[in-house]
């Protein structure tokens, strides 16, 4: 072996391994400083959500607050204190307030770590408070759904509901069983039945799913939705809407008025100066009967729609017309309430929304009923929530000697209903509309009208995410 040989193989061995070392170390601090950049991270994520729960507690306290109890606009920013009480790192929150009638909250909180790493987390939460409009149809008495009638969306009644039509979504009540006032053998059935072949047992035989009917399933008993706060609400939106940034119609001394809503976010108001006789041999004993029906009407004045979303009719009122992008609640009542002067919204003609995306809002809310009357469209849709606080939702009967209106087609209705009585726009003799489509709006859950009657006063997280 030549001198020096070995020497040259010590240098290069000794150098790859020199090489390999150094890579060795700067790999296990690159993981070091990586480990703590990633708990930096996780820490800053932390603290965001420190935010959010932060600012969730101030609306349970503050619901109405969305400056932080400040007058200035955000971000708002706060310091962030580890359990040993050390300052570590802040979070920064900036708030969306609902838009007009919604309840949605945005809150946006970026969190920050105080060391080298500079992390910073962002995430976005939105919170709202569920409105009565949970339901497409929700009701406080009991209710029969006939044959002809698919609903989508949740339907709900305090007492028991008889259904023959087509229900996509989930139906509940609050009794476990009840005498089915339309039947008269008095025999107790379960809370949501069907008379659709085969009809359902009677209790306590075990109810078969019957998802021909019943495609989401039903529940009984469930606990039963409050109709008493409606008062309430009317009484407020009555004071709101008698601002100047609202819009108030006293008593007509007349029939009441005729709201024609436009895409421009104006509004016609006509007073109803006379209502269409009925018919001869056309009658009915029923309470509150009548045609609904205008017959003759006086121009008033072209409105904007209220910057607050509010109309407020103290008198009768019928609606009609579209909108576009608009919020809009139009409540009806006379104050102290009495069962001999509480007034009725009325829809007898297309009543329509531009977009369905949540763009459009709209609520009728009637301190008796909400009606459709004799004169009809035969074609009707009503887009909206529907609110009949101590009446019905629905459509008087009507015998063939009213004339061929008695009988109508179809009608679609885009929104829900909350009705206090047994709502109805069709009986079993066939009177009334043919086909009933009712359509829940989701947007109106989370989304409702301004001043719609709420569930709760207490903010849900209904989406979180990471920006």
């Amino acid at each position: 072996m030549k001198k020096g040989y070995l020497l040259i193989q010590v240098l290069v061995f000794g150098s790859i391994g020199l090489i390999i070392l150094g890579g060795l170390i700067g790999w296990a601090g690159t993981s070091l400083c990586l480990s703590r950049y990633l708990v930096s991270r996780e820490e800053a994520l932390q603290i965001a959500e420190a935010g959010v729960d932060y600012y969730r507690w101030h609306l349970a306290h503050a619901p109405q607050d969305f400056s932080d109890g400040t007058t200035g606009a955000g971000p708002y920013v706060h310091l962030f204190k580890n359990k040993g009480g050390e300052t570590i790192g802040q979070f920064a929150l900036t708030i969306t307030p609902p838009l007009v009638g919604s309840t949605i909250v945005t809150i946006r909180s970026q969190g920050e770590v105080f060391d080298d790493s500079g992390a910073k987390r962002t995430i976005e939460t939105k919170l709202a408070i569920p409105s009565l409009a949970k339901y497409a149809v929700v009701a406080n008495a009991d209710m029969r759904f006939g044959e002809g009638t698919e609903v989508f969306g949740p339907i709900h009644a305090n007492g028991g509901i008889h259904f023959d039509g087509l229900a996509h979504n989930l139906v509940t009540s609050a009794k476990e069983n009840y005498d089915d006032p339309d039947h008269s053998d008095h025999n107790l059935e379960y809370g949501v039945h069907t008379h659709l072949s085969p009809i359902d047992p009677l209790p306590p035989i075990t109810v078969p799913a019957r998802t021909n009917v019943f495609v989401a399933g039903r529940q009984f008993p469930t606990p039963a939705v409050d109709f008493v706060g409606l008062s309430a609400d009317l009484a407020d939106i009555k004071v709101k809407a008698n601002t100047s940034s609202g819009r108030y119609l006293a008593s007509s001394g007349s029939q009441g008025y005729h709201l024609v809503l436009k895409t421009d976010d104006t509004f016609d108001v006509y007073k109803v100066t006379s209502i269409k006789s009925a018919p001869s041999g056309c009658s009915n004993s029923t309470t509150g009967w009548g045609t609904w029906s205008i017959n003759r009407e006086t121009f008033v004045a072209n409105y904007p729609f209220p910057t607050n979303g509010l109309v407020f009719v103290e008198d009768n009122v019928w609606v009609s017309g579209q909108i576009n992008t608009a919020r809009l609640t139009i409540a009806s009542a006379r104050f102290p309430e009495s069962t001999n002067t509480n007034t009725s919204i009325t829809v007898n003609n297309d009543l329509k929304y531009t977009n369905y995306d949540g763009q459009d809002v709209l609520s009728l809310i009637a301190q008796n009923n909400i009606n459709v009357g004799l004169y009809s469209e035969n074609d009707l849709q009503i887009d909206g929530a529907l609110v009949a606080k101590n009446g019905r939702a629905g459509r008087y009967y009507y015998t063939a000697n009213c004339g061929a209106e008695y009988k109508r087609s179809k009608l679609t209705l885009f929104g829900m209903i909350a009705t206090n009585q047994r709502y109805g726009f069709a009986y079993t003799d066939g009177t009334g509309y043919d086909i009933r489509n009712l359509t829940y709006d989701g947007n109106l859950l989370y989304g409702p009208p301004p001043s719609f009657p709420l569930t709760s006063d207490q903010y849900q997280t209904i989406s979180w995410r990471e920006i």
